[in-house]
């Protein structure tokens, strides 16, 4: 069995959020197990790609176990909030989805690369509804961000922005 460099199995909280002003924010991926609190630093689409793949993964879950309860019959968790201290364990590079259908947990296995080139790992297992409640936040958090130009697509700052297509 693979060996992860945080193996938090069975999580008491997951969410993903950012800090910082649109434009300027910072994204993360945080588990809390017991005493032990795993925060990840994110890109905003590495966020909002897992939100949408655990809707996806979730939807696919209950087509092949009928039997399973639906997403829509979970009471969500309300405190989606980041915990301090947010200190990094590293930037996350790649993620993928899985299922223990043993203990109906879904597992987010998360990999990174430290600057010395060493792979590092992570493993966070979670409840249906607690990965349905960190898809749901994380989508409203991606959503929270700059303006989107009509013409070029790109990111409007407060101040303004240099659209290509208006030269």
């Amino acid at each position: 069995m693979e060996e992860f460099t945080y193996d938090l199995d069975q999580v008491t909280r997951i969410t993903a959020s950012a800090i910082g002003e649109p434009g300027q924010r910072v994204f993360y991926v945080q588990a809390r197990r017991g005493r032990e609190l795993v925060s990840l630093i994110a890109e905003k689409q590495q966020v909002q790609v897992l939100a949408q793949s655990i809707d996806q993964f979730l939807e696919e879950l209950v087509e092949k176990n009928p039997l399973l309860s639906t997403a829509d019959d979970f009471m969500l968790i309300s405190d989606m909030t980041l915990e301090e201290p947010l200190e990094s364990r590293f930037r996350i590079s790649q993620m993928g989805l899985g299922y223990d259908a043993e203990r109906d947990l879904v597992l987010l296995i998360i990999q990174g690369l430290e600057e010395d080139g060493e792979t590092l790992t992570a493993r966070f297992s979670a409840g249906r509804e607690q990965m349905k409640a960190l898809s749901q936040h994380a989508l409203q958090v991606v959503s929270k961000g700059r303006r989107i130009c009509g013409n070029c697509a790109r990111p409007i700052d407060p101040e303004g922005h240099f659209c290509p297509r208006m030269n």
